[in-house]
Formats: C-alpha cells, structure tokens, sequence
C-alpha cells in the first residue's frame, strides 16, 4: 500500500497559471478544470489521480481529491449506521449507578430531560441538538442524496441541497465528543458508585468509530462529481 504523501503525487498538484486574455475574467471552460483548496485557497489545475492515490495541495498539503473506490456505499453505510445505532443510543440505558443497595439506570433521554425546566432549557436543546438532531438529520440528508446514486439512478430532486447541507452540518455533530466528556466524568463517578455502562454507551462508541471511518473514506469532490449531472 503506497503512502498518503504529496511528493508521491506532484505530477498531479499543478499551481494554475493564467493565461493572458483579452477578456478580465476566466472563462466558464476555465473554471470547470479548477479546484481551489479549502484550506489556502490556491488555484490548481484539477486532474484526477489514479485509483487508490490522492491529490494534496502543494502548499499546506491538504488534501484535495482522493479518487477512492466506493466512496458512495461507504458513505450510505456510515449514514445507515448512524441513524440505526442514534435510536438504541437514545432509548437504552446509558449508565447505571448502585451504591448502598440502590440502583438506578439513565438513558441519554433522561439527562436530556432532566434539565428540561427553569434558566436550563437552553442547554436542554443546545444538548439534544447536538449530541442527537444534527447526527440523525445528517444522515438523513447523506441517505436522500446518495441512494439514488447507489441504485445507479439520477439524483433525487434538491440532493446537491440535501448533501451541501449535510456537510454544513459536520462539524456541528458531536456525538463523538459527548461520549469523550463522559468517559472523562466516569473517572470520578467511579470513586462514588459502582458504575455500570449500558448498551447505550457501547451504541455511542460504535458511533465515535464510525465517524473515524467516514472522515477517512470522505472525498467530497467525487460525490459533488456524481451529483451533478453534467460532469458525470
């Protein structure tokens, strides 16, 4: 297996270089060979690498395309699997507690639910937001916009609006960062009460894992590729 290393592919990674027109602006035929990288915002001449390698952009090194085999089943699996593994994250026990007898089980429902009242209903939502809509709704999106193209059919109306929004959202999902917060907070509850965790809690985990595989098996401009009809 090769290395994920821009000097590997430096054939690929060409600074654009404008050519002298008359006209002040590129030309539409221009634009469509361009991609520009997110990170610095330089102008690349677009070629797409051999299977399996990837194009980096030569000053900051981020990476640009990654022409990676079935980036779309990869993709429906990772929404797939999310929406299924949110609900038993939702409604199965979290954690349980016993000291002095006494037990108690929590589901992540519970602690949502309990600061449902007073000056704590803004954290009540901003918690269910983020550890619970914006997963779910996500994958949603990522589900209307790439099963057609599984199913080798045109894409569904709005799935460029549908899978855009599905990446505005991205960074906002933090399901992944809730169950590194608790993992934290169980180092001091154990000294309190025998803790015991919960298929809930493995359900999250399963979905920090999947998160991992989507970032790596993510290549945005072979999805946009797909979408858009005219460069298919």
């Amino acid at each position: 297996m090769q290395r994920d290393d821009y000097s590997l592919y430096a054939p690929f990674v060409v600074p654009y270089r404008r050519p002298r027109m008359s006209t002040p602006r590129p030309l539409p035929e221009d634009l469509d060979r361009l991609i520009a990288c997110r990170s610095c915002d330089l102008l690349l001449d677009k070629v797409v690498p051999p299977p399996g390698r990837v194009v980096r952009c030569p000053r900051c090194h981020a990476r640009l395309i990654s022409n990676k085999r079935n980036v779309i089943d990869n993709m429906l699996a990772a929404a797939i699997s999310t929406a299924v593994l949110m609900v038993a994250a939702v409604f199965f026990p979290f954690i349980s507690l016993e000291e002095a007898g006494l037990r108690r089980d929590a589901s992540v429902w519970d602690a949502v639910a309990a600061f449902s009242a007073g000056w704590s209903v803004p954290l009540t939502v901003a918690v269910a937001a983020f550890i619970v809509v914006i997963p779910v709704t996500r994958a949603a999106a990522l589900i209307y916009a790439l099963a057609p193209l599984r199913l080798n059919r045109p894409p569904a109306r709005a799935a460029a609006r549908s899978f855009r929004l599905a990446m505005a959202m991205r960074p906002w999902s933090m399901a992944e960062i809730f169950i590194v917060g608790v993992a934290v907070a169980l180092v001091k509850v154990a000294d309190l009460a025998t803790v015991s965790l919960g298929p809930s809690f493995w359900a999250f985990s399963a979905l920090m894992v999947i998160v991992f595989f989507e970032n790596a098996t993510l290549c945005e401009w072979t999805i946009w590729r797909l979408l858009d009809p005219k460069r298919r």
